[in-house]
């Protein structure tokens, strides 16, 4: 797994910037949800284009983490980005960085039925769970997907973000959770 460690300079200057160094001293668990962005295949096997191996190191922790909010009668969301053949091209100016031929592959793979679309298979998932399916980095950004009304329907204030790509997906998702309203905490 990557480690990560932040320096006591650091920790020093959010401390004086903030007047404490920890945002949220207390999460109401009901009111919390663990949002596990894009640990689906196309970012994790092996042979597809956007495989993140590190990612894979991460799932015993993603699957303790959803284990303790599920047991403290929080809700886990599993946000999968989702891209098929044929719908609209709004994504135009990304797709001009990518062939024909790869841009027909991330659509195929990411598609409904795709092998890049599942679930990690490790993953421990569960009934209570929700789904939600993006279509953009941000699972919060217009149009992208409904997980806004999905946490405000459950009474959710706090958002913890893991997942794949830190600086891409779930950052993406989490500012954009903090800008609409949610306290909102990386993972």
């Amino acid at each position: 797994m990557q480690t990560f460690s932040v320096t006591p300079d650091v920790l020093k200057e959010l401390t004086r910037r903030r007047g404490k160094l920890h945002p949220y001293e207390r999460l109401a668990p009901t009111k919390t949800a663990l949002l596990v962005v894009d640990m689906q295949n196309y970012f994790m096997a092996e042979g597809e284009p956007a495989c993140c191996p590190p990612a894979r190191d991460i799932v015993p922790n993603v699957n303790a983490l959803a284990a303790k909010v599920r047991v403290t009668g929080g809700l886990v969301v599993w946000i999968q980005t989702e891209a098929k053949p044929g719908t609209p091209d709004d994504w135009a100016n990304f797709y001009e960085c990518y062939s024909p031929e790869a841009k027909e592959k991330r659509q195929e793979n990411l598609a409904h039925d795709g092998s890049g679309f599942p679930l990690w298979p490790t993953l421990v998932t569960a009934p209570q769970d929700a789904r939600v399916i993006k279509t953009r980095y941000s699972a919060f950004i217009q149009g992208s997907s409904n997980v806004e009304e999905v946490l405000r329907g459950r009474g959710i204030e706090t958002v913890l973000v893991a997942g794949v790509a830190t600086n891409v997906c779930c950052e993406s998702t989490a500012r954009d959770a903090m800008m609409r309203g949610f306290r909102t905490i990386m993972v």
